[in-house]
């Protein structure tokens, strides 16, 4: 759609804006969100003509028919496709077609002249469709076009380029697009014409293990259940629907470990080391956080430095401790963290029951509230810190037992059936937790509306002398973001996967919903964290209760800084060095000539990429190469950290590979064996790296706006892998080459990420 041009000022710049909307589309990327519906009042039978659109380049190509593209029906006569514009694309040429689904008969076109939209107007009259099948008969569709204003990054990454083949959206099947950019035509800023701007043109596949393989509902990532067959049917060794089971795998992958020792260390009380409440409440989001704002100056330099400080929060009688694995099982397995040996993490490693060496992290929340994604996010990040943590989500094993086509009335208080079949499906689940904390597990996110505090007190009586329970409610009262959070749950959620009505999946929701919200009852016992209004991404509150130790400290710490607001993440390593060049690692020298042109086509690119996002920000180690990486960048403040800096290598500084295996042939195999553990002799490990770069992850998770990261490779493989939710074994390995830019779109529907390189 479209006719591939676009109106420009002398200078440059696109014209023909309102000066408010330029403001607006400087500060949020701003697009055209373009729906179109048909509807018709008669029913097509199977193997009849189904509606399409097609229209000039660059959306299908020289009013191609064979092209076009499908409209998704939303209900039995509705008809829809929606897909994104950018601004110099805003003038549309279009018509609707119908064609044959299941013979190759000619598609028929409609009548009229072509439908234009110019700037979101429509021209002309929004008139119906009219199609003539035969000289007799003529059929009449009513239209809707409507386009909106909205920011790229409000779209939840929803909308996916399509290069060379259309690929429809994973959400609902809807082929949404966004249209690329038209190639820019001569230099800018000075350089060359080689240093092109069209960015689709750098574009490159990711790896397919990553995190762009398309929307995936977050609950279907989630622990399998090995308590069900697959099947869906209960393998209890004695046949009975008690909550207690003897289990049997059905086939899932599970990790097993070797039951953990008993050892005792002790360090003095905290409560004697620190005086605080047993209740810190409606803290503000940025209590917690040590960080200071940026500075908005640009072209400021600000060195963050490397270190983390403690969150010291309130402390109580219960505590947290970790018990470490048995000597055996330390060669074979990942430690519990990869800063375990941080003094923090060890004089937080008290006496206590035996349960206080598993944590369970219990949801508590309406539906729609966010608490599913909240889960993935803790996973992802205790994981990536080294913490053995899995997420059971009970509306999977719910699907798997019960079916996911289960009706509104299926979650009715006062239906006996459908409460016992839930709080079954919940005690299996915990079950399944407990069983994996018994192997080896450590952190466990158990994923459920558990809204009565009888349901909570089932699980707490089932953790009894397993595990300890901290509660994690969310809370918000922002109907906007409900409403969305109900959409994108009926688009993506198996419950609704087989419901071809999107109104009457959403009207079932929301019944659902409601009988929820008759019976919900705020956290009041135990330990608990509270999220109010954190989603919304414009501050909110924290509370917390009974909350001490280490690693529950870091938990919270992490939620106070965590956020839903989309925005990308560029991470990339600096242009090629003399170093590189050389074959040698560390250093701190100039770059190379080839180097020194990559600086100047990332400066271009993020100048592009970029140029309506004034809050972005770019941050480089304090290592020259990366320095002068982004030097040619402007218009953006520029932030030094330490912890950014490359690996370092300590005595094999500077050295290469051929000379480290000749003169240290120990150290050189020692670390073919093992990667990431591998420190090298007065230098550092990739579990350094990981432990020195938490602060990093904080803030990026910290941050509304677009950041560009310049650094080095073992520091982009880690915050990469947490990005990507890799294994920490597999770090060391990642590709991580030069003179490429990884696009992390981070989003309310997950993470995403994009390649592009600009030089071979």
């Amino acid at each position: 759609m479209g006719t591939g041009a676009s109106k420009r000022t002398e200078d440059g710049s696109h014209g023909g804006e309102e000066p408010e909307e330029e403001e607006y589309l400087d500060q949020g990327g701003g697009q055209l969100y373009v729906s179109l519906k048909m509807e018709n009042n008669f029913k097509l039978k199977k193997g009849d003509l189904f509606p399409h659109v097609f229209g000039s380049v660059p959306l299908v190509g020289s009013w191609d028919s064979s092209k076009a593209l499908s409209m998704e029906r939303e209900s039995a006569s509705m008809w829809e496709l929606s897909f994104v514009v950018p601004p110099n694309h805003e003038t549309l040429d279009f018509k609707f077609l119908l064609r044959p689904k299941y013979s190759n008969a000619p598609s028929v076109v409609e009548e009229g002249p072509n439908r234009q939209l110019i700037g979101g107007a429509l021209q002309g009259d929004q008139r119906l469709a009219l199609f003539r099948i035969s000289s007799d008969e003529v059929l009449e569709y009513r239209v809707f076009i409507k386009a909106d204003r909205v920011s790229p990054f409000d779209l939840a990454a929803s909308w996916r380029a399509y290069q060379e083949n259309l690929r429809p959206s994973a959400v609902r099947g809807i082929p949404d697009v966004s249209l690329g950019t038209v190639p820019e035509i001569g230099a800018e800023n000075g350089s060359s014409t080689s240093l092109e701007l069209d960015l689709e043109h750098y574009v490159v596949p990711a790896p397919s293990t990553s995190a762009n393989s398309g929307h995936v509902y977050a609950a279907n990532m989630t622990e399998t259940p090995r308590s069900l067959s697959l099947t869906g049917i209960f393998t209890n060794a004695d046949g009975s629907t008690s909550f207690s089971h003897s289990f049997k795998d059905s086939g899932a992958s599970v990790d097993r470990h070797v039951p953990l020792k008993d050892m005792e260390v002790v360090i003095p009380d905290s409560s004697k080391l620190y005086s605080s409440s047993g209740m810190v409440e409606s803290k503000s989001m940025g209590t917690f956080s040590p960080f200071q704002r940026q500075d908005s100056h640009r072209g400021l330099f600000v060195d963050r430095g490397v270190g983390s400080p403690r969150l010291v929060k309130s402390s109580s009688t219960s505590t947290f401790s970790t018990e470490p694995r048995s000597d055996k099982e330390k060669k074979n397995s990942m430690p519990e963290a990869a800063g375990a040996v941080a003094a923090a993490a060890v004089a937080d490693q008290m006496l206590g029951p035996k349960e206080d060496s598993h944590l369970a992290i219990v949801l508590v929340g309406l539906p729609a509230r966010g608490k599913t994604f909240t889960a993935a996010k803790l996973t992802r990040y205790l994981r990536w810190l080294g913490h053995d943590t899995k997420h059971f989500n009970v509306g999977k094993y719910r699907r798997l037992k019960h079916g996911a086509n289960q009706n509104a009335d299926f979650f009715r208080a006062d239906n006996r059936e459908g409460m016992e079949a839930r709080n079954e499906v919940a005690a299996l689940a915990f079950d399944d937790m407990v069983s994996w904390m018994q192997e080896g597990g450590q952190v466990g996110i158990f994923d459920a509306t558990n809204s009565t505090s009888k349901r909570r007190n089932m699980l707490m009586k089932l953790a009894e002398g397993k595990c300890k329970i901290i509660f994690l409610e969310t809370l918000c009262n922002d109907e906007r973001i409900i409403e969305r959070n109900i959409r994108l749950k009926i688009q993506q959620s198996p419950d609704y996967a087989e419901e071809p009505d999107f109104e009457a999946g959403l009207q079932d929701f929301k019944s659902r919903l409601a009988y929820y919200e008759k019976v919900y009852e705020p956290v009041e016992e135990g330990s608990y964290i509270k999220m109010i209004d954190m989603v919304s991404g414009h501050g909110g509150q924290i509370q917390v209760n009974n909350i001490s130790g280490y690693l529950p400290g870091r938990i919270v710490f992490f939620l106070v800084n965590t956020h839903l607001t989309p925005r990308p993440i560029l991470l990339t390593r600096h242009g090629e060095s003399k170093d590189n060049v050389r074959g040698r690692i560390g250093g701190d020298n100039p770059l190379s000539d080839t180097g020194e042109i990559y600086a100047k086509k990332l400066a271009n690119f993020v100048e592009k990429r970029l140029k309506s996002e004034r809050a972005a920000s770019i941050w480089t180690s304090t290592l020259e190469r990366a320095i002068l990486t982004a030097s040619p960048i402007v218009g953006f403040p520029k932030i030094q950290w330490r912890a950014l800096d490359e690996i370092y290598a300590g005595v094999c500084d500077g050295m290469n590979d051929e000379e480290i295996k000749k003169n240290m042939p120990e150290e050189y195999e020692a670390r073919k064996k093992d990667k990431l553990r591998y420190r090298y002799p007065r230098g550092e490990s990739y579990l350094d790296v990981i432990q020195r770069l938490e602060p990093v992850i904080i803030e990026l998770e910290r941050q509304r706006a677009p950041v560009v990261v310049i650094s080095h490779q073992a520091v982009l493989r880690a915050l990469y892998a947490y990005f990507a939710d890799r294994p920490l074994k597999e770090i060391p390995h990642i590709e991580m080459p030069l003179h490429t830019i990884i696009e992390i779109q981070m989003g309310v529907t997950g993470v995403q990420e994009k390649r592009y390189k600009l030089m071979d």
